[in-house]
């Protein structure tokens, strides 16, 4: 359990926070709604569902205001530069923000099934009651209207016309519900994995409908629906006059009743983020119109492009990532991907994978024009976890695949941190685990690993980097050559002097051997690569962390795109 604390401790306190809050919304409103005089005659027409309907809407907004702010990827990188002064386990909440925002999106979409269903028994029951099915109290306030129309409770008017149907296709609050809640299902239903993964575009184009969605959802309150009974002079008692509707407007004691509709409140809940989420927009467009150079455009191989840009004013880190936009493609379509450069170089590079129809497009524009791209949008750099790997003494580096490129930046980096002589390198052990499926991905980056080994020995410093390279996928003729040349001082596939392991780490292993060479340190476990690889390397650092601050301490930490 105290491991566990040290490395969800925060991130478990944000969530139950979350969740309280809530919680307490829901509540606080239904109570409003199910308790409070004012809302009594509008009680008898619909029951309990009046505040079914009402205190999911309390929480949507609570939601709606929180759902764009984890996508307003340039303001977490502010905040993530403004929190550097601040403890590592706060830096590391800003990169759980997909996470958060998948998890509010869940809330947003079960609070409007909850929301519309409650709503859909209330027009069935606010027609019922104006066709005088109920009791007589219902038809009576049904019945009610004035001159200027503003003072009914009833918001079906009509007999003749006005069924369940017309009703809601016809006034502000049914259009707009139906809109935003066809909107949102579309959302939500195109942000399933296998979408996104298979049918990226589908998932990119159909989650723009969020603008439709906030429009609907701003304007959806001014049909103030939901209407409650106003103070009059003589007041309208409800407990003497509920039972004297005959009488209304006759005797002094019982004037007829008054009602309005709530004023909108909706949109002072989601206006700043929306004000946040423009400002937003602005400065991506603004990075879209400047000037970007190609300096180089490599093919390598296994079908990954390089592409090394170059771009005025652009201030990166290690780790950090950038979202590319090219219009010979798609005008719209953003991706990201995750910088190879380090800091040090007077370019950014990118390294990218086959992975989908728009990947496939650009590297073929690669391999037959070699740079014919007309114009290269790039927004960024964004901050990650990766930025945080020189505040541990200790890190511990995993990328599987093409998830091996914010390690590339690194280690570039602290190459030239070393050819330096960089005296503010607190880092002193790096561990590096690379696993691949194919042989010839192994030579993205075994020329920088060569320069690193070699740099290492000249210095003495031969233990500082420790690198292990896994092969998990090989045929016949790969093992045969392996087993000819076994004896060579160099790695047959790499040509590096630490042999290529076969198969995939086991990690209780290579964790037990960290700690043990590293008895007192606070070690930063770093992963880019698939979600399962996550769940174990997460369990391993809460099973091999010591809660006694004087021995060693995992923290795991994953790059979210």
């Amino acid at each position: 359990m105290g491991n566990w604390i040290v490395n969800h401790g925060l991130t478990a306190f944000i969530l139950a926070v979350w969740m309280g809050i809530n919680i307490f919304l829901f509540v606080w409103f239904f109570f409003v709604y199910e308790l409070q005089d004012r809302f009594y005659y509008t009680r008898h027409l619909l029951g309990s569902a009046l505040a079914w309907a009402r205190a999911p809407a309390a929480v949507l907004n609570f939601n709606c205001l929180l759902i764009l702010l984890p996508v307003c990827r340039n303001l977490l990188s502010l905040i993530r530069g403004s929190f550097m002064c601040c403890g590592r386990t706060m830096r590391k909440q800003l990169d759980k923000n997909l996470s958060f925002h998948k998890l509010v999106a869940y809330m947003i979409g079960l609070m409007t099934a909850v929301h519309m269903i409650a709503h859909l028994l209330n027009v069935e029951w606010y027609n019922n009651s104006r066709q005088g099915v109920y009791d007589k109290l219902s038809t009576a306030l049904s019945a009610l209207e004035d001159e200027g129309n503003t003072t009914y409770l009833n918001p079906i008017r009509k007999t003749d016309i006005q069924i369940p149907t017309y009703f809601v296709f016809t006034t502000i609050a049914g259009l707009t519900g139906v809109i935003i809640t066809l909107a949102l299902i579309l959302i939500i239903t195109s942000s399933m994995e296998v979408i996104r993964r298979s049918y990226f575009e589908v998932f990119w184009y159909t989650h723009h409908l969020f603008v439709i969605f906030f429009i609907g959802l701003v304007i959806h309150g001014a049909g103030r629906i939901v209407r409650s009974q106003s103070v009059t002079d003589p007041p309208h008692n409800y407990t003497l006059c509920k039972d004297r509707s005959d009488e209304w407007g006759r005797i002094p004691e019982c004037p007829v009743p008054q009602f309005a509709g709530g004023f909108p409140q909706t949109w002072m809940w989601v206006i700043g983020p929306m004000f946040l989420y423009l400002c937003e927009r602005l400065v991506r467009f603004i990075r879209y119109m400047q000037r970007v150079t190609y300096r180089k455009i490599v093919m390598r191989p296994s079908k990954v492009l390089e592409l090394q840009l170059v771009k005025n004013g652009f201030k990166m880190e290690v780790g950090q990532y950038v979202f590319l936009n090219c219009p010979a493609i798609s005008q719209l379509e953003w991706h990201p991907f995750t910088m190879t450069s380090a800091p040090e170089e007077d370019f950014f590079s990118v390294h990218i994978r086959s992975a989908g129809d728009w990947t496939d497009k650009l590297i073929s524009i690669g391999e037959t024009s070699k740079g014919d791209y007309k114009i290269m949008g790039v927004d960024g750099p964004f901050g990650t976890a990766s930025e945080d790997v020189f505040d541990y003494e200790v890190s511990m580096l995993v990328g599987a695949g093409i998830g091996v490129t914010p390690f590339a930046s690194i280690l570039k980096s602290i190459w030239y941190k070393f050819k330096a002589s960089n005296p503010k390198l607190r880092t002193r052990k790096i561990y590096f685990y690379w696993l691949c499926r194919e042989t010839h991905a192994f030579e993205w980056f075994a020329d920088l690993l060569q320069v690193l080994e070699k740099e290492m020995e000249e210095r003495g410093m031969g233990d500082f980097l420790t690198y292990k390279l896994y092969l998990t996928g090989w045929d016949q003729s790969t093992a045969q050559h392996v087993t000819v040349h076994f004896d060579q001082d160099t790695d047959v596939v790499t040509g590096l002097k630490q042999k290529t392991h076969y198969g995939r780490p086991i990690w209780d292993k290579e964790f037990e051997q960290v700690r043990k060479e590293n008895p007192t340190s606070v070690v930063g476990t770093f992963l880019c690569g698939p979600e399962a690889l996550g769940k174990v390397l997460e369990k391993k650092c809460v099973k091999y962390s010591d809660v006694d601050p004087r021995k060693t301490r995992f923290y795991f930490n994953k790059e979210n795109f």
